[in-house]
């Protein structure tokens, strides 16, 4: 048997945290690498049931000078959000009269940020991911809806919402479904015109934006180009391809929805 100085493996584990060159111990995985598999699943399912803190998050954007909307989904609770989707994908009675009753002026960017299938992911990066983008926005001059938080959130509640803000682009900032090794990705929708009946194919993602995945300054980079490019053609989705990046159009803004 090769030793490890010589198993090319090991050095392929420096560059990736993929679960390769794990060994074995006879027939079966090492003790330690079962250990790690299990604490990572245990990860993912705290991620898919945490309830989120909507106070970190409005601490976050009082910080901004932004204003927050708290509102909620028809899910009622997590378990009525985890088995029925649809829910997730409307307001509540009482939220959709509450931004009904406000008198909001038409604007450039409504940003939504919902807790999705990660609440973790939500409290670690949204705020630094709105301020990273508003930053590369900020020669724009956008007027801006008030920042809704939303609980019990899908990704297409931001049409709804989008809508009654009266907004010509919502941005969902909103929790990814956890993998193995990241419980906590963020992902990004963007969405022209949003309201009622738009399709996945009709919004960009900007997916995996974490520490370890796709940096809060790159996000924002790819956000505003999607931002301002949107506004300038008047669509966003599959019409819409990402070439913010300088090599070459990015496989991370696509017209997909993880939820």
């Amino acid at each position: 048997m090769k030793g490890s100085g010589s198993d090319p493996w090991i050095k392929l584990r420096r560059w990736t945290t993929a679960r390769i060159a794990l060994g074995r111990t006879g027939p079966s995985l090492p003790t330690g690498a079962v250990l790690e598999f299990a604490l990572a699943h245990a990860l993912a399912r705290d991620a898919v049931h945490a309830v989120l803190d909507a106070a970190v998050i409005e601490r976050g954007l009082q910080e901004l000078n932004l204003e927050m909307i708290e509102i909620e989904s028809d899910a009622s609770d997590r378990a009525v959000f985890l088995r029925r989707p649809d829910f997730g994908r409307r307001l509540s009675k009482i939220s959709r009269a509450a931004l009904e009753g406000r008198k909001f002026p038409r604007c450039d960017l409504a940003i939504i940020i919902g807790d999705g299938l990660s609440a973790i992911a939500v409290e670690r990066h949204s705020v630094s991911v709105v301020g990273a983008m508003l930053a590369q926005l900020a020669p724009l001059g956008l007027t801006l809806a008030p920042v809704v938080l939303a609980r019990g959130a899908r990704v297409a509640l931001g049409d709804e919402i989008g809508s009654l803000l009266k907004a010509r682009i919502a941005v969902v900032l909103i929790g990814e479904r956890p993998g193995l090794s990241s419980p906590d990705s963020l992902g990004a929708y963007l969405t022209f015109d949003p309201r009622p009946g738009r399709t996945d194919a009709e919004r960009n993602c900007v997916s995996n934006i974490r520490p370890a995945g796709l940096s809060y300054e790159r996000a924002a980079v790819k956000l505003a180009w999607l931002v301002r490019e949107a506004l300038r053609r008047s669509l966003s989705g599959v019409d819409l391809k990402d070439e913010s990046d300088p090599l070459g159009a990015s496989a991370s803004a696509t017209a997909l929805s993880h939820d």
